[in-house]
Protein backbone atom coordinates (compact mmCIF):
# COMPACT_ATOMS: atom_id res chain seq x y z
CA UNK A 1 0.00 0.00 0.00
CA UNK A 2 1.26 3.05 -1.16
CA UNK A 3 2.25 5.84 1.19
CA UNK A 4 -0.03 8.72 2.12
CA UNK A 5 1.49 12.79 2.01
CA UNK A 6 -0.74 12.58 4.88
CA UNK A 7 1.68 9.77 6.66
CA UNK A 8 4.88 11.38 5.03
CA UNK A 9 3.96 14.77 7.14
CA UNK A 10 3.12 12.98 10.15
CA UNK A 11 6.35 10.76 9.66
CA UNK A 12 8.72 14.03 9.50
CA UNK A 13 6.79 15.69 12.34
CA UNK A 14 7.95 12.96 14.55
CA UNK A 15 11.81 12.82 13.37
CA UNK A 16 13.53 14.62 15.84
CA UNK A 17 15.64 17.57 13.97
CA UNK A 18 12.49 18.22 11.37
CA UNK A 19 10.27 21.20 12.02
CA UNK A 20 7.57 22.57 10.22
CA UNK A 21 9.78 24.50 7.83
CA UNK A 22 11.51 21.70 7.02
CA UNK A 23 8.22 19.55 6.71
CA UNK A 24 6.58 22.48 4.05
CA UNK A 25 9.93 22.52 2.19
CA UNK A 26 10.00 19.14 1.26
CA UNK A 27 6.42 18.80 0.63
CA UNK A 28 6.71 21.71 -2.04
CA UNK A 29 9.79 20.62 -3.32
CA UNK A 30 8.17 16.71 -3.70
CA UNK A 31 5.49 18.53 -5.52
CA UNK A 32 7.73 20.27 -7.85
CA UNK A 33 9.46 16.71 -8.75
CA UNK A 34 5.93 15.04 -8.99
CA UNK A 35 8.15 12.67 -6.65
CA UNK A 36 5.46 10.78 -4.53
CA UNK A 37 5.95 10.31 -0.89
CA UNK A 38 7.06 6.40 -1.54
CA UNK A 39 9.83 7.80 -3.76
CA UNK A 40 11.27 10.27 -1.08
CA UNK A 41 11.59 7.87 1.60
CA UNK A 42 13.60 5.76 -0.77
CA UNK A 43 16.44 8.52 -0.84
CA UNK A 44 19.31 7.97 0.75
CA UNK A 45 21.10 10.66 3.18
CA UNK A 46 23.19 12.27 0.66
CA UNK A 47 19.99 12.89 -1.53
CA UNK A 48 17.91 14.81 1.42
CA UNK A 49 21.13 16.74 2.30
CA UNK A 50 21.96 17.82 -1.26
CA UNK A 51 17.99 18.26 -2.23
CA UNK A 52 16.27 19.21 0.61
CA UNK A 53 18.90 20.78 2.54
CA UNK A 54 18.21 18.39 5.91
CA UNK A 55 21.90 18.55 7.27
CA UNK A 56 23.88 15.69 7.85
CA UNK A 57 22.75 14.98 11.34
CA UNK A 58 19.11 14.68 10.67
CA UNK A 59 19.50 13.27 7.00
CA UNK A 60 21.90 10.34 8.51
CA UNK A 61 18.66 10.25 11.45
CA UNK A 62 16.45 10.25 9.32
CA UNK A 63 17.68 7.72 6.69
CA UNK A 64 18.34 5.23 9.68
CA UNK A 65 15.22 4.99 11.12
CA UNK A 66 12.60 6.17 9.23
CA UNK A 67 11.04 2.72 9.21
CA UNK A 68 10.55 3.53 12.84
CA UNK A 69 9.39 6.79 12.49
CA UNK A 70 6.82 5.58 9.38
CA UNK A 71 4.98 2.87 11.71
CA UNK A 72 4.71 5.67 14.57
CA UNK A 73 3.13 7.86 12.24
CA UNK A 74 0.84 5.65 10.77
CA UNK A 75 -0.23 4.93 14.81
CA UNK A 76 -0.69 8.58 15.26
CA UNK A 77 -2.87 8.78 11.95
CA UNK A 78 -5.09 5.91 13.13
CA UNK A 79 -5.57 7.55 16.33
CA UNK A 80 -5.78 11.32 14.93
CA UNK A 81 -8.54 9.90 11.87
CA UNK A 82 -10.69 8.32 14.77
CA UNK A 83 -10.95 11.13 15.99
CA UNK A 84 -11.17 13.69 13.36
CA UNK A 85 -8.29 15.79 13.29
CA UNK A 86 -6.22 16.91 10.57
CA UNK A 87 -2.86 18.06 9.97
CA UNK A 88 -2.38 20.78 7.58
CA UNK A 89 0.45 21.96 6.55
CA UNK A 90 1.43 25.71 4.03
CA UNK A 91 2.15 23.82 1.06
CA UNK A 92 -1.36 22.16 1.48
CA UNK A 93 -4.24 23.69 -0.55
CA UNK A 94 -6.48 23.79 2.52
CA UNK A 95 -3.93 25.65 4.52
CA UNK A 96 -5.65 29.03 5.70
CA UNK A 97 -4.29 31.44 3.90
CA UNK A 98 -5.27 34.13 5.79
CA UNK A 99 -2.50 33.34 7.94
CA UNK A 100 0.10 34.32 5.19
CA UNK A 101 -1.64 37.20 4.06
CA UNK A 102 -1.17 39.05 7.77
CA UNK A 103 2.25 37.11 9.12
CA UNK A 104 5.49 37.18 7.47
CA UNK A 105 6.57 33.95 8.90
CA UNK A 106 3.16 32.22 9.79
CA UNK A 107 3.31 28.52 11.18
CA UNK A 108 4.17 26.07 8.50
CA UNK A 109 2.26 23.51 9.96
CA UNK A 110 -0.92 23.07 12.18
CA UNK A 111 -3.31 20.42 13.50
CA UNK A 112 -7.29 20.93 13.08
CA UNK A 113 -9.85 19.57 15.32
CA UNK A 114 -13.40 20.46 15.19
CA UNK A 115 -15.28 22.47 13.02
CA UNK A 116 -13.16 23.79 10.11
CA UNK A 117 -15.74 25.85 8.66
CA UNK A 118 -15.58 28.61 11.00
CA UNK A 119 -12.19 29.25 9.08
CA UNK A 120 -14.00 30.96 6.34
CA UNK A 121 -16.20 32.76 8.53
CA UNK A 122 -16.40 36.57 9.83
CA UNK A 123 -14.13 36.62 12.45
CA UNK A 124 -12.64 38.78 15.44
CA UNK A 125 -10.00 38.33 18.45
CA UNK A 126 -10.06 40.76 21.58
CA UNK A 127 -6.60 40.99 22.46
CA UNK A 128 -5.29 42.34 25.94
CA UNK A 129 -1.54 42.36 27.88
CA UNK A 130 -1.35 40.39 30.35
CA UNK A 131 -2.79 41.69 34.04
CA UNK A 132 -5.35 43.32 32.88
CA UNK A 133 -7.29 45.56 35.04
CA UNK A 134 -10.67 44.81 36.31
CA UNK A 135 -12.18 47.00 33.86
CA UNK A 136 -10.41 45.75 31.19
CA UNK A 137 -12.03 42.72 31.61
CA UNK A 138 -15.24 44.10 31.47
CA UNK A 139 -14.38 46.08 28.07
CA UNK A 140 -13.08 42.28 26.99
CA UNK A 141 -16.46 40.59 27.81
CA UNK A 142 -18.38 43.81 26.55
CA UNK A 143 -16.28 43.99 23.20
CA UNK A 144 -16.87 40.19 22.55
CA UNK A 145 -21.21 40.90 23.21
CA UNK A 146 -20.63 43.35 20.45
CA UNK A 147 -18.56 41.22 17.94
CA UNK A 148 -20.85 37.80 18.68
CA UNK A 149 -24.58 40.00 18.19
CA UNK A 150 -23.28 40.76 14.76
CA UNK A 151 -23.11 36.91 13.73
CA UNK A 152 -19.02 37.14 14.47
CA UNK A 153 -16.88 34.01 15.46
CA UNK A 154 -14.61 34.53 18.15
CA UNK A 155 -10.64 33.70 17.61
CA UNK A 156 -9.07 32.88 21.26
CA UNK A 157 -7.12 31.29 23.34
CA UNK A 158 -7.30 28.76 26.49
CA UNK A 159 -4.85 29.55 29.02
CA UNK A 160 -4.86 33.16 30.36
CA UNK A 161 -7.49 35.38 32.10
CA UNK A 162 -7.83 37.42 29.04
CA UNK A 163 -8.29 35.38 26.66
CA UNK A 164 -10.73 32.95 28.85
CA UNK A 165 -13.16 35.57 29.61
CA UNK A 166 -13.72 36.06 26.03
CA UNK A 167 -14.09 33.00 25.42
CA UNK A 168 -16.20 32.59 28.13
CA UNK A 169 -18.66 35.44 26.85
CA UNK A 170 -19.21 33.63 23.68
CA UNK A 171 -20.12 30.10 25.28
CA UNK A 172 -22.63 32.03 27.23
CA UNK A 173 -23.99 33.47 24.21
CA UNK A 174 -24.13 30.22 22.79
CA UNK A 175 -21.46 31.46 19.91
CA UNK A 176 -19.14 29.22 18.21
CA UNK A 177 -15.22 29.76 19.04
CA UNK A 178 -12.04 29.23 17.36
CA UNK A 179 -9.65 28.08 20.25
CA UNK A 180 -6.06 28.50 19.56
CA UNK A 181 -3.82 26.21 21.81
CA UNK A 182 -0.29 26.84 22.65
CA UNK A 183 -0.18 22.82 23.58
CA UNK A 184 -0.90 19.86 21.98
CA UNK A 185 -4.40 18.91 21.50
CA UNK A 186 -4.21 15.83 24.24
CA UNK A 187 -2.41 18.09 26.67
CA UNK A 188 -5.27 20.45 26.31
CA UNK A 189 -8.68 18.53 25.76
CA UNK A 190 -7.64 15.31 27.14
CA UNK A 191 -7.22 12.02 25.31
CA UNK A 192 -10.78 11.51 23.97
CA UNK A 193 -10.52 15.55 22.60
CA UNK A 194 -13.83 16.24 24.59
CA UNK A 195 -12.62 18.05 27.66
CA UNK A 196 -13.22 22.05 27.84
CA UNK A 197 -9.28 23.50 28.43
CA UNK A 198 -10.19 25.67 31.35
CA UNK A 199 -13.00 25.20 34.83
CA UNK A 200 -14.70 28.14 33.81
CA UNK A 201 -15.93 26.84 30.53
CA UNK A 202 -17.58 24.13 32.14
CA UNK A 203 -20.00 26.15 33.82
CA UNK A 204 -21.77 26.62 30.62
CA UNK A 205 -20.41 23.71 28.02
CA UNK A 206 -19.21 20.16 29.96
CA UNK A 207 -17.42 18.79 27.07
CA UNK A 208 -15.20 20.65 23.81
CA UNK A 209 -18.35 20.20 21.03
CA UNK A 210 -15.86 19.64 18.26
CA UNK A 211 -19.50 19.95 15.87
CA UNK A 212 -19.35 23.63 17.04
CA UNK A 213 -16.03 24.63 17.83
CA UNK A 214 -12.70 24.49 16.50
CA UNK A 215 -9.18 23.73 18.45
CA UNK A 216 -5.73 24.58 16.56
CA UNK A 217 -2.43 23.92 17.46
CA UNK A 218 0.90 24.10 15.97
CA UNK A 219 2.13 21.81 18.86
CA UNK A 220 2.49 18.05 18.26
CA UNK A 221 -0.63 16.62 19.29
CA UNK A 222 0.92 14.49 22.50
CA UNK A 223 3.25 17.17 23.38
CA UNK A 224 2.92 19.46 26.28
CA UNK A 225 5.00 22.08 24.87
CA UNK A 226 6.90 24.09 21.84
CA UNK A 227 9.80 26.35 21.99
CA UNK A 228 7.89 30.48 21.52
CA UNK A 229 4.53 28.16 21.44
CA UNK A 230 2.63 31.61 23.35
CA UNK A 231 3.82 34.06 20.78
CA UNK A 232 3.05 31.64 17.95
CA UNK A 233 -0.84 31.10 19.46
CA UNK A 234 -1.31 34.46 19.23
CA UNK A 235 0.04 35.71 15.82
CA UNK A 236 -2.50 32.25 14.88
CA UNK A 237 -5.02 34.37 16.67
CA UNK A 238 -4.19 37.40 15.14
CA UNK A 239 -3.60 35.90 11.83
CA UNK A 240 -7.39 34.61 11.36
CA UNK A 241 -8.81 37.26 12.58
CA UNK A 242 -10.66 40.10 10.14
CA UNK A 243 -11.43 42.41 13.45
CA UNK A 244 -8.80 43.03 15.88
CA UNK A 245 -9.82 44.66 19.49
CA UNK A 246 -7.04 45.74 21.35
CA UNK A 247 -7.84 46.65 25.51
CA UNK A 248 -5.05 47.23 27.15
CA UNK A 249 -2.12 46.86 24.95
CA UNK A 250 1.51 47.54 26.81
CA UNK A 251 3.67 49.32 24.86
CA UNK A 252 6.25 47.32 22.94
CA UNK A 253 4.37 44.25 23.33
CA UNK A 254 3.35 41.61 21.30
CA UNK A 255 -0.42 42.29 21.74
CA UNK A 256 1.06 45.72 20.36
CA UNK A 257 2.57 43.95 17.24
CA UNK A 258 -0.41 41.67 16.53
CA UNK A 259 -2.50 45.35 16.01
CA UNK A 260 0.45 46.75 13.69
CA UNK A 261 0.56 43.33 11.91
CA UNK A 262 -3.43 44.04 11.58
CA UNK A 263 -3.35 47.33 10.11
CA UNK A 264 -0.70 46.45 7.85
CA UNK A 265 -2.47 43.59 6.32
CA UNK A 266 -5.85 45.85 5.70
CA UNK A 267 -7.88 44.47 8.97
CA UNK A 268 -10.06 46.45 10.80
CA UNK A 269 -8.64 47.19 14.42
CA UNK A 270 -9.93 49.33 17.01
CA UNK A 271 -8.07 50.37 19.95
CA UNK A 272 -9.95 50.99 23.64
CA UNK A 273 -9.04 54.45 25.49
CA UNK A 274 -7.95 52.18 28.48
CA UNK A 275 -4.77 51.68 25.99
CA UNK A 276 -2.48 54.62 27.20
CA UNK A 277 -0.48 53.97 24.13
CA UNK A 278 -3.34 54.23 21.85
CA UNK A 279 -1.91 57.48 19.51
CA UNK A 280 0.43 55.38 17.17
CA UNK A 281 -2.14 52.93 16.52
CA UNK A 282 -4.50 55.44 15.77
CA UNK A 283 -2.09 57.34 13.20
CA UNK A 284 -1.45 54.31 11.28
CA UNK A 285 -5.32 53.59 11.07
CA UNK A 286 -6.84 52.24 14.34
CA UNK A 287 -10.27 53.59 15.53
CA UNK A 288 -10.94 54.00 18.84
CA UNK A 289 -13.35 51.13 20.32
CA UNK A 290 -16.68 52.69 20.88
CA UNK A 291 -17.71 52.69 24.76
CA UNK A 292 -19.66 49.81 25.32
CA UNK A 293 -21.40 50.44 28.68
CA UNK A 294 -18.69 51.25 30.37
Amino acid sequence: MSTSRRILTLTLAITPGIGAKTITRILTKNDLYARTPDEFLALGAEALREEYKINQTVSERFFTHKSAYLNQAKDLNQTLSALGVTAVTAADAHYPRQLEHFDPKPPELLYLYGNTKLLTANTFCVLSSRNTSDAGLVEIEKATEHHVLRSRTLITGHDTTEYQRSAVTALRWGAPRVLVLDTGLFNALGDDLREEPFAAARLWRYKFDPRTDLAISAVNPYRPYHRSANKIRDRIIGGLSMHLDGIQIKPGGNMEKLLALGLRSGRQVQISELSPNRQPLLDRGAQILPILNR
